[in-house]
């Protein structure tokens, strides 16, 4: 910010007046960080079996399509039925397309991250095409598509039955949906953490070859990892739609999924720490927009912030993933040490 002439501390004093400086700030904030808790534990479960994740911008669209579908659809449904039939729909829609690449790689031995990148852009060429508007008479309209809104690609807003209520109405816009964030990363913490399956997937995490040969079944713990992470990738973008978007669009999906792996990465693959980071990024992009008004710095250098944070604090996880190398502690150390003595 200094070399470009620009006040760094005006800048930083926007942002956090954009963030927390009022009721406005802090329902931003924490209306963009209930996305950020879903795809970032989507990206942590599949690190816990040393899978590495890209997919979760189109498991957001996909669970995005798939809750729409139920949404818009159903009409009479009481909504203590309809609602958690509509997040169901995101889930499976995003498990589904987690599932694929899991499947892929123990049948096929193809990597992950290649087949999640592809899948990206198959989602996101299939949610345009649920609300292609058909630019003339010969071309059918998308299944989705909303005929009252002419020209534009996008659905009708879902039925109330199948809206998550406000926490806090317009203008502040939060919805209860957050709770359900929170409560999921604490149900991922005791799954990981605190029950069988947890203990297989980061069995399978540390050592296939181990893990097989301990009895574990480690082809299926690892689709099964994968359908996980989609299906939190998913309920993201069932969240959007049904608390705050209430329809869908083509511009509305995918980004978030990519901060997903920063937000992961920067909580160290922890549940509860994907929670305090996903509330950091929250802040960062709620106080952008007043940063860029109160100092003139383009809400850009958001991103370059988000990108230093993966550069300094996560990247070296990242790398131990990738690359397959152990985590050693202290006690680790200390105990070759003796040994080797």
């Amino acid at each position: 910010m200094l070399l470009s002439g620009d006040d760094p501390l005006a800048a930083y004093s926007g942002l956090f007046e954009g963030a927390f400086g009022d009721g406005k700030g802090w329902s931003r904030t924490v209306r963009k960080t209930v996305p950020f808790i879903l795809t970032g534990l989507s990206v942590a479960v599949a690190f816990k079996v040393s899978l590495f994740n890209i997919g979760a911008s189109g498991q957001f669209v996909m669970g995005t399509i798939f809750a729409v579908a139920v949404g818009i659809n159903f009409e009479g449904l009481p909504m203590v039925l309809h609602l958690p039939l509509a997040l169901v729909a995101g889930i499976v829609g995003g498990m589904i397309w987690g599932a694929i690449p899991g499947i892929l790689k123990v049948y096929t031995g193809a990597h992950e991250v290649i087949v999640t990148i592809m899948l990206n852009y198959v989602a996101a060429l299939f949610g345009g095409w649920t609300v292609y508007a058909g630019g003339t008479q010969d071309q059918t309209p998308g299944p989705l598509w909303d005929p009252t809104a002419g020209p534009i690609s996008e659905t009708p807003d879902v039925l109330a039955s199948a809206q998550i209520p406000w926490l806090f109405a317009p203008p502040y816009r939060v919805h209860y949906g957050v709770f359900v964030a929170v409560a999921v990363a604490v149900f991922i913490w005791w799954l990981i953490f605190k029950t069988p399956l947890g203990f297989e997937m980061r069995t399978v995490g540390q050592n296939m070859r181990a893990a097989s040969y301990a009895g574990i079944r480690v082809n299926f713990t690892i689709i099964l990892t994968m359908a996980i992470a989609g299906g939190l990738a998913g309920l993201a973008g069932a969240i959007e739609t049904l608390g705050l978007n209430h329809k869908f669009a083509p511009e509305f999906g995918g980004a978030v999924g990519f901060d997903g792996i920063t937000v992961a990465l920067l909580g160290q693959t922890h549940p509860f720490g994907v929670l305090l980071a996903a509330f950091m990024f929250g802040a960062l992009d709620g106080g952008a927009a007043k940063m860029q008004f109160e100092s003139g710095v383009p809400a850009d250098i958001i991103q370059i912030i988000q990108a230093l944070v993966l550069a300094f604090v996560a990247a070296p996880l990242m790398i131990r993933m990738i690359f397959h190398l152990p985590q050693r502690s202290q006690g680790d150390a200390a105990s070759s040490v003796s040994q080797s003595t």
